[in-house]
């Protein structure tokens, strides 16, 4: 009887020492686990403050070309909304030789990196008989809507090459159209209703992209630090190209310089 209660004992001790160690067992597993989320978070941080920033301005250098009028005697509703002459938007330069309507933008570098796109939407107005703005930028994918300002009809008119073709009437008064490209380029757009209507909508996969205004500045920022492909595109004089190394949390400047 006695070697019996023995064994019992003996079984029963062995038991509590495996459910101990499988208990120690599970609470390792459970710290390891912890810390690796821990570590996670601490690179999520440490990845968004070494986001770097590239600025700079694009300029013209050369003769400044005469800027060409535009004649809407076509179509009086439009002539009329002009009391002053219009020109054209081509080639727009500012004080200090600053080149307007340039695009700016990471052709290459982000890898497989992937950008959700926006959910609001971007608008390219019609008004004045002219699109507002000139050059449009946006993100695959999201949404552009389309508004016609004018009391007279206009016809939107993109010609993509990597993307789905459309042309669709705008009546005076009529709800916004609204679609969106699928992929990226430059496409250039125009009204066949009023041939000198053009202007450019470029579509990017990415956030990395700016246009310049009057002053030729542009800034992109909270970008991956790395090695990358930068592009400068005008309508008119066509693309110039830079590579750059963009070290963490840092601030880069580049200068672009068009010639006719």
């Amino acid at each position: 009887m006695r070697a019996r209660i023995n064994y019992l004992h003996f079984g029963a001790a062995a038991a509590l020492a495996l459910l101990t160690a499988h208990g120690a067992g599970t609470r390792i597993v459970s710290a390891i686990g912890m810390s690796t989320e821990a570590t996670n978070s601490r690179e999520t941080l440490t990845d968004a403050s070494a986001e770097a920033t590239l600025s700079g301005v694009v300029k013209f250098e050369g003769s400044q070309p005469v800027a060409t009028r535009i004649n809407m005697a076509a179509d009086p509703t439009c002539l009329k909304m002009h009391p002053a002459p219009v020109v054209s938007e081509e080639v727009v330069i500012g004080t200090n030789q600053a080149l307007k309507n340039v695009i700016v933008y990471i052709s290459d570098g982000l890898g497989n990196r992937t950008f959700d796109a926006p959910t609001e939407p971007v608008v390219f107005e019609q008004r004045g008989c002219t699109y507002n703005p000139h050059i449009l930028g946006m993100r695959a994918r999201q949404t552009l809507k389309v508004t016609n300002s004018d009391p007279t009809t206009h016809n939107i008119h993109p010609a993509p090459q990597n993307n789905r073709e459309w042309n669709m009437s705008q009546p005076p008064g009529s709800s916004p159209i609204e679609e969106t490209f699928a992929r990226e380029e430059i496409i250039p757009v125009k009204c066949n209703v009023h041939p000198w209507m053009k202007g450019y909508i470029a579509v990017f996969k990415h956030p990395y992209f700016a246009i310049t205004g009057k002053d030729g500045s542009f800034a992109l920022k909270n970008i991956p630090p790395g090695e990358y492909t930068i592009q400068a595109w005008h309508e008119k004089y066509g693309v110039l190209t830079q590579k750059v190394n963009l070290a963490p949390n840092r601030s880069q400047e580049v200068q672009f310089i068009f010639k006719p």
